[in-house]
């Protein structure tokens, strides 16, 4: 099985046409899979956690979401579900005039990571969600342990734990390819925004972004499955709980953040009437 389907122009020339569509049942396995390894390591051979202990006055909630972050994430979450149910569910068997659909939704996604790189870059921290020295040495540390060999206790993590942070690269390249590529296949639909035009590109330039935004999007079905999954997972409940309220308990924060890394600071008055 390839990974893209061909077709011939009208000079007889073979050019991509789209990603192979079987590549999403690949993408629905792996994400499955995933779920299935990770579900059984943690119920059968994960070791206990052992952090190096730090010790800090901490108050009793934490804040970590602003109402801006909290409102970027369900939006873009609203956004992306779309585009992945009208993109895949016409192919799956599931008929619908699915064109409007994607493209508003593909334009939300847009305006929502725009909106996210601004806000982050001026209000939040954004080297915060990018692997530092402490994360790798961390890891390091835990694979050891992990193996069994001899090796000092890992630090508590800073906001966002490695893992997390690896997850975020990968997304962050999927998305801004299957953004960067819609918007300029939007050229290629009557939008009411701007003047169709089909032959903007060559064949050969429009097939390779074809594929490049299927493969994306097949990608983003696993991604987003692994996400749903953590979220729900019960010990990483409180942060998908801190992705409503804004804030997460003392006894969690202290349990898998080092205050060093990520210092404890109460949320806004608002949210703690709201808690």
């Amino acid at each position: 099985m390839g990974i893209t389907t061909w077709a011939t122009n009208p000079w007889g020339q073979a050019v991509p046409e789209h990603v192979a569509w079987a590549l999403v049942w690949v993408a629905l396995i792996a994400g499955l899979g995933f779920m299935l390894v990770h579900a059984l390591y943690l119920a059968l051979a994960a070791p206990p956690k052992a952090f190096a202990p730090r010790a800090a006055a901490v108050p009793e909630r934490v804040a970590r979401h602003s109402l801006a972050a909290r409102l970027f994430h369900w939006i873009m979450a609203l956004a992306m579900f779309t585009l992945l149910f009208t993109a895949f569910l016409p192919k799956l068997g599931v008929p619908f005039n699915w064109v409007a659909f994607h493209w508003i939704a593909g334009l939300v996604l847009t305006a929502s990571i725009v909106f996210h790189i601004v806000h982050t870059s001026i209000f939040l921290d954004p080297g915060s969600i990018w692997p530092d020295k402490a994360d790798l040495r961390d890891a390091g540390r835990r694979l050891a342990r992990m193996w069994g060999r001899p090796a000092p206790p890992p630090a508590r993590f800073g906001k966002y734990p490695l893992e997390n942070k690896l997850y975020h690269l990968v997304i962050v390249l999927a998305a801004l390819s299957a953004t960067a590529t819609g918007l300029f296949m939007m050229k290629r639909v009557h939008t009411g925004l701007f003047v169709r035009n089909p032959y903007l590109f060559s064949d050969l330039t429009w097939g390779m972004m074809y594929v490049l935004h299927g493969l994306a999007g097949v990608g983003l079905i696993a991604l987003v499955m692994v996400h749903v999954y953590m979220g729900l997972r019960p010990e990483k409940r409180p942060i998908l709980n801190s992705m409503v309220r804004g804030w997460m308990s003392r006894d969690f924060y202290l349990e898998e953040h080092d205050p060093e890394r990520w210092a404890a600071a109460p949320p806004p008055a608002a949210a703690q009437k709201q808690g």
